[in-house]
């Protein structure tokens, strides 16, 4: 049901949630931190077979702190935490009389937390590598609503583990860097663990003020769970949830440590999945 992670991207990404950092540690003491909203309005969804079904008009809006600290020159602590997280869904109402036969529901609660620790790998050229952990804390409501179908969480603990690598190239006059990593989620009560493969390449503009970037975000399961996801309507919080999510993001800085940013993104391809775009906003500081 929903995807999580990702909101961690949305799907979560995975979320994957809005400005990576991942590649080059954060030296000692210094950091980056943000706060944002992400939202989603979908009135379609993927099927488990990739089909495209309609559904009643569901909403998922997240507000949200991620952070990351340089603990050494090789450590990075890195925390996601979605403190409010609004599930909803419009009224349906009769196109011929005007009836309301299912009134506007709506859930309010906290999120599922991720916490991690990113380990600084031996470079190669160019090449920058690391090793990430998540954690992902079964904190939110796996059970909100009349019908139990309006979560914030999950309700499983998983580890998601990462190897990451990061370089940069030039393209005529103009630099560029690249992220990648490849990891997967081991998931717990019934989900299938998960395959997760990320890219992420962007450039620097109006004196370095202006960073703009794209993303792609692929999560296949394994499909070794037992939960049932056929009935899931899209919900990210479902088992068996496949995407491929191409993202953009703007971040401009309007001081010297801090701006603002935005993202968008779009499911190519999914499973058990909503079929819309997500838009997230956000205000960073960089220390």
């Amino acid at each position: 049901r929903l995807m999580k992670k990702k909101v961690y991207f949305m799907l979560i990404v995975l979320f994957t949630f809005s400005y990576s950092q991942g590649q080059w540690i954060n030296e000692k003491g210094k950091g980056y931190y943000k706060i944002g909203g992400w939202s989603l309005l979908a009135n379609e969804h993927y099927t488990d077979q990739g089909k495209v079904d309609p559904n009643a008009t569901r909403g998922l809006f997240i507000s949200s702190f991620y952070g990351q600290l340089g603990l050494s020159k090789k450590v990075n602590l890195i925390a996601y935490i979605p403190f409010h997280v609004k599930n909803y869904q419009f009224a349906q109402v009769s196109k011929t009389n005007g009836k309301v036969y299912e009134p506007r529901q709506e859930y309010n609660g906290f999120g599922d937390i991720n916490l991690g620790v990113e380990y600084g790998l031996k470079a190669k050229g160019k090449w920058v590598f690391s090793t990430t952990i998540t954690l992902g804390i079964p904190s939110g409501n796996a059970h909100g609503g009349t019908d139990g179908s309006y979560q914030t969480g999950d309700g499983e603990f998983n580890q998601l583990f990462q190897i990451n690598a990061g370089s940069g190239y030039g393209i005529g006059k103009r630099n560029f860097y690249l992220k990648s990593y490849v990891g997967i989620n081991n998931r717990s009560k019934g989900f299938s663990d998960e395959i997760h493969s990320y890219f992420e390449t962007g450039s620097q503009l109006l004196k370095n003020k202006l960073l703009l970037l794209s993303r792609l975000h692929w999560i296949t399961p394994l499909y070794n769970g037992t939960l049932d996801a056929s009935n899931s309507n899209g919900s990210i919080f479902a088992n068996n949830v496949e995407s491929i999510i191409l993202g953009g993001e703007m971040a401009l800085n309007l001081g010297e440590k801090w701006g603002i940013a935005t993202t968008i993104t779009h499911p190519l391809f999914g499973r058990v999945i909503y079929k819309t775009q997500t838009f997230s906003a956000g205000i960073f500081l960089n220390f």
